[in-house]
């Protein structure tokens, strides 16, 4: 069976999803051990994405990119992350915060920064998070305050993806001191790499995603034109929450990769696996177990497509891009863990693809909002 298959899919779609399926057997799936193995940036995998116009190109063609929407880039996400998450991360991160620039930015902006990015000539990075806050975007603490025409940073990003090898990075400062409006304190910059007083270094080893690079960023006067405010200043948070609306269902649609992944791992080794003279299978627990991982699993992609035709119409959409985030997230890690079962002892072992994929399961269920944000979420927004 195969579990990605496209009748879920709309046909649009298709030929992105077979692109990237093809893409992913030819360059992702042989080098991904390695990958994982050396935990070095993958440069010539990206850079065969890029030669294969895989990424950035959710820009819109207006800007050098192919206007990929929310649906073909679920279904290129969901063939990537079966291959291998940290490789998948790297080549999708290349692009991340882009959009953003996109829909609020000024013509200058997107002709300086976006087309770069979607012409494969330059990397961007979103710098949210700090090392003391993640989900809480009304208690950061990073700073960006007016001194003529400049904005002047001081502060500390963490888990930023790029922020060493990108261009540019939008970054999230909080520009105000309204005590009776927290949400409105917060506006976004684009903060080119190069600039002075702008210093980031990669985060040591995760144990998972190994093939994706994090870099903590420290922020010591350093100074960008008032030309890269994005938007209006105080609306950082409310363009960061529609874009983390777009970006849940994509994040979903990583959990819906390694979920395929474990419960293919699963089948072919308790298929092949003998004990008590008779292949595992033919035990009922055993069947009931990939039996039960297949349903969570087909629940989770139907959800997961739901939600990105209600976020595509602007539908409710915070609250079905939250469900989506945390069933096919935690899907794939409950598919892992039955996947670590069913290997018995070998499950351990590093050289079975299972334990990566046990390993990468854990880190989606934490980032963009952590799943028990999200809860909040689809609690607020349901409409009781």
């Amino acid at each position: 069976m195969d579990l990605l298959d496209e009748t879920i899919v709309p046909e649009h779609a298709h030929d992105i999803k077979a692109e990237a399926r093809a893409f992913a057997e030819e360059h992702i799936e042989p080098n991904a051990a390695e990958y994982y193995e050396s935990g070095e940036y993958p440069w010539d995998v990206l850079e065969a994405g890029m030669d294969a116009n895989l990424v950035a190109q959710d820009i819109s063609e207006e800007y050098g990119g192919r206007g990929f929407d929310l649906h073909q880039l679920l279904a290129m996400t969901e063939e990537l992350y079966r291959a291998d998450a940290g490789i998948a991360l790297t080549m999708q991160l290349a692009s991340f915060g882009s959009k953003i620039t996109e829909e609020y930015g000024t013509e200058d902006q997107k002709e300086t920064y976006l087309r770069p990015v979607a012409e494969n000539d330059q990397l961007s990075g979103l710098a949210v998070s700090e090392p003391e806050t993640g989900s809480d975007l009304a208690g950061m603490e990073t700073t960006a305050e007016k001194d003529g025409d400049e904005y002047v940073l001081n502060g500390e990003k963490y888990w930023v993806g790029n922020g060493v090898e990108a261009d540019w990075v939008t970054m999230y400062v909080k520009t105000g001191e309204d005590p009776d409006d927290p949400y409105g304190n917060y506006s976004l910059l684009i903060v080119p790499t190069d600039t002075d007083g702008y210093d980031a270094e990669h985060i040591p080893e995760k144990m998972g995603f190994r093939a994706s690079k994090q870099a903590h960023i420290e922020l010591n006067g350093a100074r960008v034109p008032e030309e890269n405010l994005v938007g209006t200043e105080g609306a950082g948070f409310y363009m960061l929450a529609e874009f983390f609306n777009y970006g849940r269902v994509v994040v979903g649609g990583h959990g819906l990769g390694l979920a395929a992944a474990a419960i293919e791992e699963a089948s072919e080794f308790a298929h092949g696996r003998k004990a008590f003279d008779r292949t595992i299978t033919e035990f009922q627990s055993v069947q009931h177990i990939l039996a039960d991982m297949m349903t969570e699993f087909q629940a989770a992609r139907a959800l997961n497509w739901q939600a990105a035709d209600h976020v595509a119409e602007n539908d409710n959409a915070g609250f079905w891009a939250a469900m989506a985030k945390v069933k096919s997230t935690e899907t794939a890690n409950d598919c892992a863990e039955r996947g670590m079962q069913l290997h018995g002892g070998r499950s351990v072992l590093t050289e079975n693809r299972i334990s990566r994929i046990y390993r990468d399961v854990r880190v989606p269920v934490i980032y963009e909002g952590a799943n028990e944000i999200q809860r909040n979420l689809i609690y607020g927004q349901a409409g009781w």
